[in-house]
């Protein structure tokens, strides 16, 4: 496998390489933006052999059009809360970032409360969004129809639609592939995605002014990351299901969390949410970038709705029967509107309101991550390496409260992975190719 770095050795790089350079340096998050930057006839996102679905150029591709890419793309660029966004009446918190409202609740319907990956919130939100005329569709994701593993973008236009889209990823998933014929309707919508999908879409913001017009509710679950594909290969053979007899793969939901199930043409086996994940946050196998996401808590979203387990896992005893409470987190003004509309017309039960410390005792792995950020980026900038830009999330900030060795610590480390490869992937190629 090539070093990301060398592109630079001999040459200035071309734009190919520089864009490649993103995936090769574990920064892609696979968010299919690029493709709608650049086009479908220049850039594909493909399933390429590492089993990610990343960019591959399929065409003549501009220096111009890649430094728009970097500008957008969320694994070189991430901000905080959009300016104008951040009004009176909002308080910061160092880690939480602005909010408005804080509560735990769940969906008034109990099937979606059952169906949802925790509580239901943000199906109900969707739904309730149709069913009130304030959007005319949503722009979220689904079970992918063609990789069981994988998600694909969807919209919704009925609460059918929206029901029926219902659970967790946690599989390659490229929700703004399409974003531009999306935009094209010049419809108001409304757009459930990762933090890190949120951030893409408000970065690209600055470069179309039709998504501040259009997009009218930006929803978000609070992130602990996806994933890798080897990580969900290896779940599958302890499940005795080889990949090509994968018809249909549920990660979590009807419970919370819920089993995960893999079916296929001879029938369906299920194991608990913990088989799949692991019983704490170190057996989770995680890809580059969510391991240095400074935004897995939706920043940027008007409203960002998370798991509420104390401890941040649940247990295998204490989770058969719970029917699902979400953290739901009111950002914006707009966000903190939306949801006390959907409270007072019965698509939301808010059972009571919390605060920033309680919301670090079910997200604690947030936490973690948030106060590692900066000392990791140093690391990588220690490396040679592309260095994403982070701006408006008080990363410095918090790093500067740790002890100083605990930041060489992560810093160290973030340096180690990158020489032992840990942060690397193979430059981009369609799956199959030689």
């Amino acid at each position: 496998m090539p070093s990301p770095s060398h592109h630079t050795l001999a040459t200035s790089p071309t734009p190919t390489e520089r864009l490649y350079q993103i995936v090769e340096q574990g920064l892609c998050i696979g968010c299919g933006l690029c493709e709608s930057v650049a086009g479908r006839e220049t850039v594909s996102m493909m399933k390429v052999p590492s089993g990610y679905q990343h960019p591959v150029v399929i065409g003549q591709l501009e220096h111009s059009t890649v430094d728009t890419i970097y500008d957008v793309c969320p694994g070189t660029r991430v901000d905080g809360m959009p300016d104008g966004h951040v009004t009176e009446g909002t308080s910061i918190d160092p880690v939480w970032g602005p909010w408005r409202r804080i509560a735990l609740g769940w969906a008034g319907d109990p099937a979606v409360r059952y169906e949802g990956s925790t509580g239901g919130v943000l199906t109900a939100l969707g739904q309730y969004l149709l069913a009130s005329d304030r959007v005319d569709f949503i722009l979220h994701v689904r079970a992918s129809t063609v990789e069981p593993l994988f998600g694909e973008p969807t919209l919704s236009f009925t609460e059918a639609d929206v029901m029926a889209a219902a659970g967790s990823r946690y599989g390659p998933t490229a929700p703004l592939l399409n974003v531009h014929d999306v935009l094209d309707r010049g419809r108001p919508f409304a757009f459930i995605g990762k933090p890190c999908d949120i951030g893409a879409l408000r970065n690209w913001a600055r470069h179309d002014t039709r998504v501040d017009e259009l997009v009218r509710y930006w929803l978000t679950p609070v992130c602990g990351g996806w994933g890798t594909p080897t990580f969900a290969a290896s779940f599958l053979e302890r499940m005795g299901v080889g990949p090509d007899e994968l018809t249909g793969f549920r990660y979590r939901g009807r419970g919370c969390p819920g089993p995960t199930r893999a079916e296929t043409a001879e029938g369906s086996v299920e194991a608990h949410y913990l088989d799949y994940w692991g019983d704490d946050a170190s057996q989770w196998s995680l890809p580059w970038r969510c391991k240095i996401c400074p935004d897995g808590i939706g920043e940027s979203a008007d409203i960002a709705a998370s798991d509420a387990w104390p401890g941040g896992s649940p247990t295998r005893e204490g989770s058969v029967d719970d029917p699902g409470t979400n953290a739901i987190i009111a950002r914006t003004a707009i966000g903190q509107e939306l949801m006390e509309a959907a409270e007072r017309d019965g698509a939301l039960v808010i059972e009571r309101e919390i605060g920033p410390a309680e919301m670090s005792e079910y997200q604690p792995h947030q936490v973690r991550k948030k106060l590692a950020v900066s000392p990791r980026l140093q690391g990588i900038a220690d490396e040679g390496r592309v260095v994403p830009r982070y701006n408006g999330l008080r990363l410095d900030e918090l790093a500067a409260g740790q002890a100083v060795e605990v930041n060489t610590a992560q810093r160290d480390g973030t340096r180690e992975r990158i020489r032992n490869g840990k942060a690397t992937e193979a430059t981009p190629e369609p799956f199959g190719s030689s």
